[in-house]
């Protein structure tokens, strides 16, 4: 009897993760490694706890005719040399994942988000997994090798090195997962005649540790007779390089059951909103950014219509635009929010223009584009007034200056929304992110590339000062706009600067830096600013006081430069930048290192823009 081509059924997670164990279930030699990090680990663990469906197995029945070179899962170690039964060709990033996590006695190696490796075990917060508004992933805490957590100075802050630490901070290993309640026990052992600790652990255990148990995945497994062309090509198409789904993809495949091409209104409504030149600065918006803020009001919606029924705060739906938001997303809700995002995102970019960011290249945080586009989405015309425009200017720029948007950004995202939306309706709290945001002064001596928001800031801000070329009295934001050929140089030339024996940290820093296009900086050349302040004055063809204005459109002391004193600039661009930080931010920024009153010019002096 010809065996058949494939079969299709449900096995136990517990039982197709022994089969691992013991070597029945192995890779094939061409599969590539493990490459998971470990916050998609813990993602996938969450989806399991919550009996989420996380994707089929497609395994290849062993022993027939086709041979494959083949080798146990990372960190299977079956006793002797088994032949496998099955040979995985789909689904080897979970399953390994699952079986590290859940298998191993010893702890995980694996990778963080930045691909540097690191090693650990995963844990669940009892208390947090069984919130019933809170994030699941967020209960899962991958763990250092030693069990403990330190702090840069090297002080243990969290220990679970000893079984009776995780029952006294109710941090549950997950690799105790399939120990049928040994743990359980001894938690409970530990905590004697505690009934509220019994009675957690019955809740964990139920909502929890059973799903794990009751898990069942779905397996594709082809026969033995499976030709190898066949079999590389099935391969071909259904492993995608080990990385998972986008919310964007699942959505795509979910939509598409209503008969709604995601991708398509993507393409063809959403992007084409913003292709026009104006709205470059939108260029790289991606479509999950996109799906993002949706997210974001349809959430805030969600919880505007509980808040008018009465229902009582801590019950409240909460705002966010998680993983987990955003695949609970509807069509409904997504046809009814995304021409309000559309709007918004044109709406961000004009507003982006007014702060005289124009480009993506000079973009401080990509990022911070997704809460900008909901807040005047949501704020509607009540964001168009002076005072709601000042408003939200000192919201983004204490979010560029705070560099708050650099780390995990969802939860700031779903706390500016409503925040800085009742701001502009009048309410007097300020955001959180105002409140938190501090810039230090210090931090200017460190700000030496455009890797960094600040830095990006900072290049605005001087355009917003009226920046103009030195030689042509060009604005710099038109120069850059139709030659692309300006860029951030030296005011003292790093050459003099080397052969002067002054400190890279200090001349290589944003205060002796300044857009100017390439023509201006060929003329600068090398030398001390009093050679080279000789050779624009000719080249622009105007006296010196005519050019001394267009520089000090940078906030830089012209005099000072003209007599080479390098310390003197330095102390007095410094203040003007801060000044116009500071100003921006709507902070006092305390300098203790320079007093204002003793030395350095005022704002004021330097900001003589218009008539330049």
């Amino acid at each position: 009897m010809a065996d058949e081509a494939f079969s299709i059924d449900k096995r136990p997670l517990r039982d197709v993760l022994r089969q691992v164990e013991v070597g029945k279930a192995q890779l094939p030699e061409f599969q590539r490694g493990w490459v998971w990090p470990w916050p998609n680990i813990a993602s996938l663990l969450a989806s399991i706890s919550l009996s989420y469906p996380v994707g089929t197995v497609m395994l290849l029945r062993a022993g027939g005719n086709v041979r494959f070179k083949y080798r146990p899962i990372e960190g299977a170690t079956p006793t002797g040399e088994p032949e496998p039964e099955s040979l995985i060709l789909d689904g080897q990033q979970r399953l390994t994942s699952l079986f590290q996590a859940l298998k191993l006695r010893r702890p995980v190696v694996t990778q963080d988000m930045r691909k540097q490796q690191v090693s650990g075990w995963f844990y669940v917060d009892m208390r947090r997994a069984l919130e019933e508004n809170d994030d699941r992933e967020e209960a899962i805490r991958f763990l250092p090798a030693g069990r403990q957590v330190l702090n840069f100075r090297r002080e243990v802050i969290e220990d679970y090195s000893k079984p009776e630490l995780e029952y006294e901070h109710h941090m549950f290993p997950l690799n105790a997962v399939f120990d049928n309640g040994d743990w359980g026990d001894e938690f409970t052992d530990y905590w004697g005649d505690d009934k509220a600790k019994r009675s957690l652990w019955r809740a964990f255990r139920n909502e929890f540790i059973r799903p794990f148990d009751l898990y069942h995945v779905p397996v594709i497994e082809l026969g033995q007779d499976t030709p190898r062309q066949a079999v590389c090509q099935v391969f071909e198409k259904v492993n995608t390089g080990g990385v998972t789904l986008t919310v964007f993809e699942l959505l795509t495949a979910t939509y598409a059951a209503e008969e709604f091409d995601l991708r398509r209104h993507w393409q063809e409504e959403c992007r084409a909103a913003w292709r026009a030149p104006e709205y470059r600065i939108l260029r790289e918006v991606s479509n999950t950014d996109f799906l993002q803020a949706v997210t974001l009001l349809a959430t805030a919606a969600r919880r505007q219509a509980e808040q008018r029924q009465g229902t009582e705060e801590e019950r409240l739906p909460r705002i966010g635009c998680k993983r987990k938001d955003m695949l609970a997303l509807s069509l409904d809700d997504y046809k009814r929010f995304s021409p309000s995002v559309i709007a918004g995102f044109k709406t961000a970019a004009k507003f982006l223009h007014q702060q005289y960011l124009f480009d993506t290249k000079f973009l401080p945080y990509g990022t911070q584009l997704i809460p900008l586009a909901a807040i005047l989405a949501l704020a509607g015309d009540a964001a168009h007034t002076a005072g709601a425009q000042q408003k939200l200017a000192r919201w983004y720029w204490c979010g560029v200056f705070g560099e708050l948007y650099g780390g995990s950004t969802e939860t700031r995202f779903s706390q500016d929304l409503p925040d800085v939306v009742d701001w502009i309706r009048g309410t007097p709290t300020e955001p959180r992110t105002v409140t938190a945001a501090q810039f230090s002064p210090g931090r200017l001596l460190t700000l030496r590339t455009r890797n960094s928001a600040a830095y990006k800031g900072i290049y605005a801000l001087l355009l917003k000062a009226g920046a103009v070329d030195w030689r042509t009295g060009e604005k710099a934001e038109v120069t850059g706009y139709f030659d692309e050929s300006i860029d951030i140089h030296h005011i003292f030339p790093k050459a003099w600067c080397e052969k002067s024996g002054l400190d890279p940290a200090v001349y290589n820093s944003i205060v002796n830096k300044t857009p100017l296009t390439a023509r201006t900086n060929r003329i600068i050349g090398g030398t001390s600013p009093s050679s080279y302040l000789d050779r624009l004055e000719k080249s622009a063809e105007t006296d010196f006081e005519d050019m001394a204005g267009r520089i000090r459109t940078h906030l830089a002391d012209v005099n000072m430069m003209a007599s080479d004193d390098f310390d003197g600039f330095f102390t007095a661009r410094r203040a003007a930048l801060l000044n116009h930080i500071s100003s921006a931010m709507g902070k006092v920024i305390n300098d203790d290192e320079w007093d204002g009153d003793d030395e350095g010019p005022s704002l004021d002096a330097l900001d003589d823009t218009e008539d330049a």
